[in-house]
């Protein structure tokens, strides 16, 4: 296959000069000789050089005005020009350089030295090309591939969209399966979801736990908390849903339904790998019913060896059965179960906790139902 041969233009209004430096080059270029820079610019609209040759000293336009309107032109500015020139002064080489020559050829010129600098030139003219052709492509490919992880991240994202989607469904179920079969506890789920947002926003705004609450997801957490009631789900009816007070011993079963919350939990684990969430759930469901100063259940806990979700879940599954009826006991107002939360602190609630409340006490009675 032949080689591409390079087209040379020669621009030099002295006709010897014109036919010396074709003769050194013809062999191995396609050569267009040009007698002034205007006829240059009349070529220019119809072929594309990869060299220009450009004498210095030239009526009607010389090489500098010359080399100045091809650097202004976007189609011609990538053009490389050697500069021909009789003037042997450093002055006019430095201003040549600045306006973007890339040579000087001083003349008269020997052939086989015209034909070492051209070919030079074209030899790096080959090599940009080459590296700009290079870099194009690793361009296309680095967009090609920032595309590829794109589109593998809207893929991840919607994946996780629909687990988490698939996640809250689930947990609605188990949720409504649990209430469903407590007949009097209808929506507590859902209140006590929106308790524990705003004590954890009244949480942050006071600075309060800002280290446990900083290594939080929250918005995890708050899910996982519609699981703290499911070892309700394996107390028996007569219990679960008896018009009245229970017995001591019915008691006993019914608080039962934290370490059955836990064991289910425990289960679902066993079938998954490590779970953030399930190890938020079990938290809510095995310590939501332990005080402050020890007396609650089942394990007795006290102080800040309760987890701090427990402890917060205390104040709002409290605050919900307070302001909800029962077969056995009226609604409290919103005022009367403040003040009955407000006189467990110390004893029943962290009493950080009940300060948080105390100051967000009025966003439960507006998000209240």
């Amino acid at each position: 296959m032949n080689k591409e041969r390079a087209v040379i233009m020669i621009v030099d209004d002295n006709i010897v000069n014109l036919k010396v430096a074709k003769g050194a080059l013809v062999e191995s270029c396609d050569v267009f000789t040009v007698p002034s820079a205007v006829k240059m610019f009349e070529l220019l609209e119809r072929s594309r050089p990869g060299l220009i040759l450009l004498d210095i000293a030239m009526p009607e336009m010389d090489g500098y005005e010359a080399l100045k309107r091809l650097k202004a032109n976007h189609e011609t500015r990538d053009i490389p020009v050697i500069f021909l020139t009789s003037m042997n002064s450093t002055e006019s080489e430095i201003e040549g350089l600045s306006l973007g020559a890339v040579d000087y050829i001083s003349k008269p010129f020997m052939p086989r030295l015209l034909q070492k600098r051209v070919e030079l030139h074209l030899t790096v003219e080959v090599q940009k090309r080459q590296l700009k052709n290079q870099a194009e492509k690793l361009n296309e490919q680095s967009l090609a591939l920032q595309d590829f992880n794109d589109g593998l991240q809207r893929m991840v994202e919607e994946k996780t969209r629909k687990v988490t989607e698939l996640q809250t469904a689930i947990l609605k179920t188990v949720a409504n399966l649990v209430e469903n079969r407590d007949g009097v506890t209808g929506g507590h789920i859902e209140r006590t979801q929106r308790w524990l947002k705003l004590l954890i926003q009244g949480l942050k705004e006071m600075g309060i736990y800002k280290e446990q609450l900083r290594k939080w997801n929250i918005d995890l957490m708050l899910q996982s908390s519609q699981l703290h009631d499911v070892g309700k789900i394996a107390i028996v009816d007569s219990i679960l849903n008896k018009p009245g007070r229970l017995t001591s011993e019915e008691f006993e079963e019914m608080k039962r339904h934290t370490t059955l919350g836990v064991r289910i939990i425990e289960k679902i684990e066993e079938e998954v790998s490590d779970s953030e969430f399930l190890r938020y759930a079990k938290v809510f469901a095995g310590t939501h019913q332990e005080k402050w100063d020890g007396s609650g259940y089942p394990a007795g806990l006290a102080g800040e060896d309760i987890p701090l979700p427990g402890r917060l879940m205390a104040i709002a599954d409290v605050y919900d059965a307070l302001i909800s009826s029962r077969p056995y006991k009226k609604a409290f107002s919103h005022e009367e179960a403040v003040k009955i939360i407000l006189e467990g602190r110390g004893t029943h609630f962290d009493p950080l906790l009940t300060d948080v409340f105390a100051r967000v006490a009025g966003q439960f009675a507006s998000d209240g139902h």
